[in-house]
């Protein structure tokens, strides 16, 4: 929960609401309405009430809003004593001002569906209202002050939590209409309350002593006393003194409503004006704008290609400075080198000069001495390295004769391991329900139904995949402009996917019922039953190919098994459909005859627009018995095209099943490959080890409610 809450501005469209409602109020012959309803404003626009109080506007709608007080900081409820019609519905108000009292004209006070808890003490100053409606508030009681409203007649006090009502109310002579929730009351009586407005005024004033009395027989009485007062303000003359008064008045407000319109128009005039003049200087800056722009780039592109001109010029004299150098280093090197062989030479030609002195002091016996160790040593030497010879000679032989035991060894084992599979080759031949269920999963692998089903499941798992593998690629790069779109194909994907899994589910079972009724048919004194059966199903033809011995077109084959359609060869089969006969048929057509997929109906009739027919050889179908014995015992592994019930008509959006799908990496660990999809999300984004740990969703946060783990390879 955010603990700052930002203050919602209006709407672009609210704001010119306001504006155009400000400006109709203020036009000439405009009418005594305010009208500021539904401009999302969460607080009263201080030249609403300005308006109000020098136009006398005598009615004002605040109605559906956000308004929280009624009176706006720096005005005072004194600007709408002239107003007769207040409506504030639909807002959230929680309290009216304490001096609503000051608006002893007003006649409607609407605060229905407001948060009101309660009202306040000059309620009862408002002489003249006659319609009061406080539906849905927060009211928990009325306060008796509301029997001083004389001239009240319609009175709304449904759903608040209001369960008496004050006996002063009984003096509200003119009250016609009393809503109320007659189900909470307590005083008076709910079947007093149902009995109407009447049965209610009655209950009071028997509560209080008073004589009740019709509304219809107090509205004549006050008409009456009215006449009266006019009758007397006709004949006395001071009161025809006031008219003129009052007539002058009048002339002067009309004298100072027409400057004022005059001023409004001179106002409007200028405002134009200046927005004349702010729209030339706005185009003026933009062209300024746009050619600075222009010079701009154009010194951008001069600097840069002074720039890459320096560069170069600074490129090439360091490569002579560098080329310089390392001639230098190269010629100091080779006279260091010079002399370094020099004083070489020099130091031989003085070892090998031999002067007399060495000569006669030359000692022959110790040489000759020196000369029998060093052959002694040599003759040693020698000794030692022919026995290191024998030594390794006899290890190797040592090796190879380990070696071939190892490998005596080696053969014992085999012979061993060959016996024990021939072992095992014979239970199998011996155990019935081993070979029961090697022909169960032979069944299953040569399936076409069963294989067009975990085709699209591999299409969707790799969708998935790629759609979790944008979706991160996006959450990073902070654009999330897709994602809702992204959120309903994963929608529709993961829908697809757990009804391709029903419908993988279905067609096991079909196929293991399919092995019972075999079992049920067979002989119980035939043996190796089962084995004759896998190898029968071993021995069949593919569905293509024996497509293509049944006179189906080699093309019409291959653009099924493209679109993972083999199951429909057999129907194509059976009514010796052709690209000719296709080229003549509609959708309808393929559905009357099985072909229910309306990509697959799209696809074979684009294809027969398309196709040049060519001369091929047609075989023959085989005969019938022949067919039923076929169809009896290869029958689990060709079934007929699935009905609409039992394979939707549905094309995914994925592409082909990958050789070898490439993998996102684990969000968690980000170590290993993502190998589990989250139910509902659509998610594949963890891997087997690190989802286990997991009860949300790493990258949506959503509760999984099944995860279903992806194999590779």
């Amino acid at each position: 929960m955010p603990l700052f809450f930002r203050k919602r501005k209006p709407s672009e469209d609210a704001k010119k609401r306001l504006e155009h409602q400000l400006y109709m109020s203020k036009e000439v012959g405009a009418d005594d309405v305010m009208d500021i309803s539904s401009c999302e404003l969460s607080e009263a626009p201080t030249s609403a009430f300005s308006l109000c109080k020098m136009l006398h506007k005598k009615a004002f709608n605040l109605s559906d809003n956000e308004l929280k007080s009624l009176i706006p900081k720096g005005c005072s409820i004194s600007s709408l004593v002239t107003l007769q019609v207040l409506d504030i519905r639909n807002n959230k108000l929680t309290s009216l001002p304490d001096d609503i009292g000051q608006l002893t004209s007003l006649q409607v006070l609407n605060v229905e569906k407001n948060h009101l808890k309660g009202l306040p003490k000059s309620i009862g100053d408002l002489c003249h209202l006659k319609t009061l409606n406080l539906k849905g508030n927060c009211l928990n009681e009325l306060p008796a002050l509301v029997g001083h409203l004389r001239s009240l007649k319609t009175l709304d006090l449904s759903e608040n939590n209001i369960r008496e009502l004050p006996k002063d109310l009984a003096h509200a002579r003119c009250l016609e209409s009393l809503t109320l929730d007659t189900a909470l009351m307590t005083y008076p009586h709910s079947s007093v309350c149902a009995a109407g407005t009447e049965a209610i005024q009655q209950f009071l004033c028997a509560e209080l002593g008073l004589e009740y009395c019709p509304p219809s027989e107090c509205q004549p009485a006050q008409g009456a006393d009215g006449m009266t007062e006019e009758t007397n303000s006709v004949d006395n003359p001071d009161f025809a003194w006031q008219d003129e008064k009052n007539r002058e008045k009048l002339l002067f407000e009309q004298d100072l409503e027409e400057k004022r319109r005059e001023h409004t128009q001179l106002v409007y005039l200028n405002n134009s004006h200046k927005e004349n003049i702010l729209l030339s200087v706005r185009e003026q800056q933009e062209r300024l704008d746009k050619e600075l722009s222009v010079q701009q780039q154009a010194l951008d592109l001069q600097r840069q290609q002074t720039l890459r001109k320096v560069q170069e010029a600074e490129s090439s004299a360091m490569n002579r400075i560098t080329s310089l150098l390392q001639d230098n280093s190269r010629q100091v090197q080779n006279a260091e080198i010079l002399q370094a062989m020099e004083q070489d030479r020099i130091h031989m030609e003085q070892l090998a000069a031999v002067t007399h002195e060495e000569a006669n002091s030359l000692r022959k016996r110790d040489v000759a001495v020196a000369m029998q160790k060093m052959l002694s040593e040599s003759f040693s030497m020698r000794l030692l390295q022919e026995a290191n010879e024998g030594r390794r000679q006899s290890m190797v032989t040592d090796a190879q004769r380990r070696m071939e035991d190892q490998d005596m060894k080696l053969e014992q084992l085999l012979s061993l391991q060959q016996l024990d599979k021939s072992k095992a080759v014979a239970e199998i031949l011996q155990e019935e329900e081993m070979q029961k269920a090697a022909f169960e999963a032979l069944q299953l692998q040569k399936d076409t139904v069963h294989g067009y089903l975990r085709n699209q499941i591999m299409q969707i798992e790799a969708e998935l995949m790629q759609m979790t593998k944008l979706e991160v690629k996006r959450r990073d790069l902070d654009t999330e402009n897709l994602q809702f779109v992204l959120a309903d194909q994963r929608t529709g994907l993961l829908d697809m996917l757990q009804v391709l899994l029903k419908q993988k589910d279905q067609r096991e079972q079909e196929l293991r019922q399919l092995l019972v009724e075999l079992e049920r048919k067979s002989e119980s004194n035939l043996q190796n039953y089962w084995m004759i059966q896998y190898q029968r199903l071993l021995d069949s033809k593919p569905l293509s190919l024996a497509m293509q011995e049944a006179g189906v077109e080699h093309e019409l084959v291959s653009l099924l098994s493209k679109l993972s359609a083999e199951h429909y060869l057999p129907i194509l089969a059976h009514h010796r459909i052709t690209a000719e006969a296709l080229r003549h048929m509609t959708a309808k057509d393929l559905s009357k005859i099985g072909v229910n997929e309306v990509g697959i109906q799209r696809a074979l009739l684009n294809w027969a627009k398309t196709h040049i027919a060519k001369p091929t050889k047609a075989v023959a179908l085989p005969a019938e018995p022949r067919a039923n014995e076929e169809e009896e015992v290869a029958g689990p592994s060709q079934p007929s095209a699935p009905s609409p019930e039992a394979t939707p008509p549905m094309t995914p959006s994925a592409p082909g099943p990958p050789e070898s799908p490439s993998c996102s990496e684990c969000v968690v660990c980000m170590e290993r490959g993502s190998q589990v999809i989250f139910l509902p999300c659509g998610h594949v984004c963890c891997c087997y080890q690190c989802n286990e740990s997991l009860q949300t969703c790493p990258l949506c946060r959503a509760a999984i409610d099944q995860r279903l783990r992806l194999y590779y390879g």
